[in-house]
């Protein structure tokens, strides 16, 4: 199973708008560019929400049947690890190997050596076709990368290998991740880890290392945007290298673990694309979930009472909602209205609060993060939220399906 050259993680919290993100990818494709959707799922957002793969499943295949889609679909067993995978084997055939919590635990010492002993032959001043300055590569760097990201490969590769038992080789594409951590990856860091996944025989498709920069859920990028330019295409530079020395699928790819909505970046991300003729998986989390919000406010009636209580609810408990977050978001808690003004708000001013348009006056990015993780709330509102939902499937559908294709797809692709 190979892995497309562009394609495109849509994460929906209820599994409501399938068709709607389809519709998105195919708009693209009548623009002439091809584009595999993956529907992605994680095992916190299924124990929030109440929910198992096998959902994430009938989603997919039900939105591709209805629409009469016959180009490549996934779905992505999203952050998962060998106390979890169990749960998503029968119904996934894209795995995203979440490692990044090893980061930093030492391997065995023979196993150090052995690495550092085998990779020793890249010492020197390498010089990387589309990087400027050659990497200066010590048998010292060796030994600090392996230090530093062996034992969580090898951690990928033990859950690889599981799931490879089960479901047989070459039956599913393998991510592996190692984004949610503190420390950007260097070209030289990368170029081990690489080696590594080429030694414990771990053929990734896409890798998703951690970039300069914060990432937070919900909103734009926070950081130096030259810098992460520079940096993605380096990146896409090593892998190209490293795909010429070692044993790795010749599609790798960078993949890009947005958090929704990276606006400023993907000027750059498509610059460094067309440049290096390479591919790009892009990740989205929550984006979907909020613009459902949009659509709920923006109906007015019961609905829109229903976005005020999610937000009174998510305002009282912050801390509950905000703490499995904490790295990801960057709420300035006293700049949020409280929910007694929240509840003066028309309809307009409410959606507009949530949209991520930095140049309407009403934005708030202070909202938009904290609704973004507040989506156990509405999971304890069960039927009355998904009946919402289907009641206003039209107006959020089209919410839904323009925000993924206008400000995601185009900027990106077309």
């Amino acid at each position: 199973m190979e892995l497309e050259k562009y394609s495109f993680g849509t994460g929906d919290r209820f599994g409501k708008q399938g068709s709607p993100q389809l519709q998105a990818i195919r708009k693209a494709e009548e623009q002439g560019v091809d584009i595999a959707i993956v529907w992605n799922k994680s095992h916190r957002e299924h124990l929030i929400v109440g929910t198992s793969q096998v959902d994430v499943r009938r989603e997919a295949d039900v939105a591709v049947k209805n629409s009469g889609w016959s180009g490549s679909y996934y779905v992505d067993a999203d952050h998962i690890g060998l106390s979890n995978v169990e749960n998503f084997l029968d119904h996934s055939d894209f795995f995203t190997l979440d490692v990044a919590d090893y980061i930093g635990e030492k391997a065995e010492e023979r196993d150090l050596s052995s690495f550092v002993d085998a990779c020793s032959f890249l010492s020197g001043h390498l010089h990387i076709e589309g990087i400027e300055e050659p990497l200066n590569i010590t048998r010292e760097k060796i030994r600090d990368s392996a230090e530093k990201y062996l034992f969580a490969v090898q951690r990928a590769a033990e859950i690889y290998k599981y799931i490879e038992s089960v479901k047989g080789k070459d039956t599913f594409i393998t991510e592996v991740s190692m984004d949610e951590t503190e420390e950007p990856q260097t070209p030289e860091e990368l170029l081990f880890i690489l080696a590594a996944l080429t030694g414990q025989k771990v053929p990734a498709q896409t890798i998703a290392p951690k970039f300069t920069g914060r990432f937070n859920k919900g909103i734009d990028y926070q950081g130096d945007v030259e810098q992460f330019n520079r940096e993605f295409s380096d990146d896409i530079c090593v892998i190209r290298h490293a795909v010429s020395l070692f044993d790795l699928p010749n599609n790798l790819k960078l993949s890009v673990h947005s958090g929704s909505d990276k606006f400023s970046i993907y000027p750059g991300i498509r610059k460094a694309i067309e440049l290096h003729g390479a591919g790009v998986h892009v990740k989205t989390a929550g984006t979907t979930w909020l613009e459902e919000l949009i659509g709920l406010a923006e109906s007015g009636d019961s609905s829109l009472d229903l976005v005020k209580d999610i937000y009174a609810a998510s305002f009282s408990r912050f801390d509950e909602l905000c703490g499995p977050y904490a790295s990801v978001i960057d709420i300035e808690r006293n700049l949020l209205p409280s929910p007694e003004e929240f509840s003066r708000w028309n309809d307009q001013k409410i959606a507009q609060s949530i949209c991520h348009d930095m140049s309407c006056s009403d934005y708030d990015k202070n909202i938009r993060q904290l609704l973004h993780v507040g989506y156990k709330v509405a999971a304890e509102y069960g039927t009355t939220y998904l009946q919402a939902l289907e009641t206003h499937k039209d107006v959020i559908g089209r919410h839904v399906c323009t925000n993924l294709f206008e400000k995601h797809i185009t900027p990106l692709f077309l």
